[in-house]
């Protein structure tokens, strides 16, 4: 969903959660309320050329705003007023710093999630469904710790596969939480991309009502349930965003002062926009919860 030039001027119907699509990215401007629209003016120098634009923000889930982004107090008050999510992330959303609370028609997800989880074999079949999305292959009716134990297999070779594409040594997985740079350049990259669509997978939580505490995979992080949608797209985006960076920075920083991370961000927020990451993961979250799950199959 792209943001449009012109006063729209709808202020009264509220549309369903369920009935909306996208999210619209904004940053380096002013947002404001005019005549019961939002109206978000900039120099340009982001995604959006210069201009005074006025905002379909009942068609969509929410407004991502980066950073250079000013906000009134009418624009949280009206985004409330219709359930439009507001998320405040980092340039190119590689961080998630906080989100408005949505509308009260949002709670059935979550709902639902809250049943999938506690109910044991509703939550394995979730779990496989994760798995399936993800590898494109259905895993056997088996125990959590045995599903996890193939699918860490399979990650062993899809590294490998991926850094090969790119022309990068790999000597397996490696990372020190308490000295993350004592890592190999294709080890660092993977850090600092996981984290950008980690950030991805909390905006697209936030905006689809569902829990974050709640992960069928992974279980102790307040974010359990974001990371397992992060997980999703290890293969398609986090992998290849990671090795690009990876060989860009090794093939650049004999150049003047190229540093790993700032580099990475850039490919990660690039993408993210560029392929409408968060739009797709939030599609995946509500094919993923509000699906029959009574079926025995993923």
């Amino acid at each position: 969903m792209t943001a449009l030039k012109g006063r729209l001027g709808i202020d009264s119907a509220r549309i369903p959660q369920t009935d909306r699509h996208g999210v619209i990215w904004l940053g380096r401007g002013n947002l404001t309320v005019d005549a019961g629209t939002l109206r978000f003016v900039t120099p340009g120098g982001g995604e959006l050329e210069a201009g005074d634009y006025a905002l379909p923000f009942q068609m969509v889930s929410c407004l991502v705003l980066e950073p250079g982004t000013s906000v009134t107090h009418d624009v949280v008050r009206l985004c409330t007023a219709h359930g439009t999510g507001l998320v405040f992330v980092g340039e190119g959303g590689v961080r998630m710093y906080g989100a408005m609370p949505f509308g009260p028609d949002a709670s059935a997800r979550g709902r639902r999630q809250a049943r999938l989880w506690a109910d044991a074999a509703a939550r394995l079949r979730v779990v496989r469904r994760l798995y399936a999305f993800r590898l494109g292959e259905v895993f056997p009716d088996a125990s959590i710790e045995v599903l996890r134990g193939m699918e860490g297999a399979r990650a062993k070779r899809t590294y490998e596969l991926v850094a090969q594409e790119y022309g990068l040594t790999w000597r397996g997985r490696r990372y020190d939480r308490d000295d993350p740079l004592s890592a190999d350049v294709p080890n660092q990259a993977l850090n600092h991309v996981s984290t950008a669509v980690v950030a991805a997978a909390q905006v697209a939580t936030a905006v689809s009502g569902a829990i974050p505490q709640l992960g069928f995979i992974h279980e102790e992080s307040g974010i359990a349930f974001s990371l397992d949608v992060a997980d999703m797209f290890r293969d398609s985006v986090t992998l290849p965003v990671a090795f690009a960076a990876a060989k860009a920075f090794q093939r650049e920083r004999r150049g003047a002062g190229t540093k790993l991370e700032p580099l990475c961000r850039k490919h990660a927020g690039g993408t993210l926009q560029r392929e409408r990451v968060v739009t797709k993961m939030i599609d995946k979250i509500k094919e993923l919860l509000d699906g029959d799950d009574s079926r025995g199959d993923p």
